[in-house]
């Protein structure tokens, strides 16, 4: 928490290189735990355009499930080790995100903090405006 209790949020920034699409060539990943990867993994690496992660996630569950019947598990266990699965995916997700970017060439260029995406991005243009001048066409 912040002086004035306003919670910040720190984002890696991503910046395409060579920069292709203005619009599209800066990202910002929130660092921490993913809430959305960790309810609706599958869903979720679907939606952000993760397909390897999505083929990742269901080859995973597609075992986890056949070892778990092959060992006779109750429903209790597969509760857990769903559970388990889950909140494995939500702490790696927004790291999944970063090895995506990172394949489509995108580089690390920055961490910075905000409120919210938005307020981060700005402190980022405020901090950096020379970095602008590549992406704005």
């Amino acid at each position: 928490m912040g002086g004035g209790g306003t919670l910040t949020q720190v984002y890696t920034v991503h910046i395409r290189r060579p920069p292709r699409d203005s619009e599209r060539d800066i990202r910002l990943v929130k660092e921490g735990f993913c809430w959305p990867a960790f309810f609706f993994s599958l869903i979720w690496a679907l939606w952000c355009r993760l397909w390897l992660a999505a083929a990742g996630i269901i080859v995973a569950e597609i075992v986890l499930s056949l070892i778990l019947t092959l060992l006779g598990a109750d429903d209790l266990t597969r509760v857990i080790v769903s559970v388990g699965f889950a909140a494995l995916v939500g702490v790696v997700g927004n790291d999944i995100k970063r090895w995506t970017l990172f394949r489509q060439g995108f580089l690390q260029t920055a961490v910075v903090t905000g409120r919210d995406r938005d307020s981060a991005e700005q402190r980022f243009w405020d901090r950096h405006p020379s970095l602008a001048a590549d992406l704005v066409r």
